[in-house]
This record gives C-alpha cells, sequence and structure tokens, in this order.
C-alpha cells in the first residue's frame, strides 16, 4: 500500500515539473508578484511556478509528519478507552 502511495505521489510530481516546462517555454513574459504593497521583480512565469510548486512540496514535506503526530495522540487514547471497557454486564 506505502509502495503504490509513493508512486502516486512520484507520478504527480513529475506531472506538475512536465507542466511547468511546457508553461515556461510557451510563456517566456516575465512578471512581477505583487502582495499588498510589495512587489518582485520581474521573472519569468515558468521560474514562478516552479519556486512556487518547490515551496508547496517541502511544505507538506515539512508539514505531513506534524499531521502524523496530532493523530497518533488521538489513536492512542482510543484504543486505551476500546481496552478498558467491560464486556460483562452489570
Amino acid at each position: 500500500m506505502k509502495t503504490i502511495a509513493n508512486l502516486l505521489i512520484s507520478v504527480v510530481v513529475a506531472v506538475w515539473i512536465m507542466a511547468i516546462a511546457i508553461i515556461s517555454v510557451q510563456n517566456a513574459t516575465p512578471v512581477a508578484l505583487k502582495f499588498l504593497s510589495f512587489q518582485s521583480i520581474q521573472i519569468p512565469v515558468g521560474l514562478v511556478l516552479a519556486f512556487s510548486a518547490a515551496f508547496g512540496v517541502i511544505g507538506i514535506a515539512v508539514l505531513q509528519p506534524l499531521w502524523g503526530l496530532a493523530g497518533s495522540g488521538d489513536n492512542r487514547l482510543e484504543e486505551d478507552a476500546e481496552f478498558f471497557v467491560d464486556d460483562e454486564d452489570f
């Protein structure tokens, strides 16, 4: 099951890389990013997409173990509750 998940993740990342390559070749016009009052230098669209995808992959890689740790505590409490339940009727 874990190998299928790893294969699926690899395929998704490969498709994103191919899409970025195709879009960056077809659209090489420089763009400037604006956020509130800040503005970046003008860089090609493909580079913006590549940086965005890289930050997204790195962010998920960092957050995924934290989600696993948060979920493991809830499972442990549920297992303890089931362990101490008596099946006898009073």
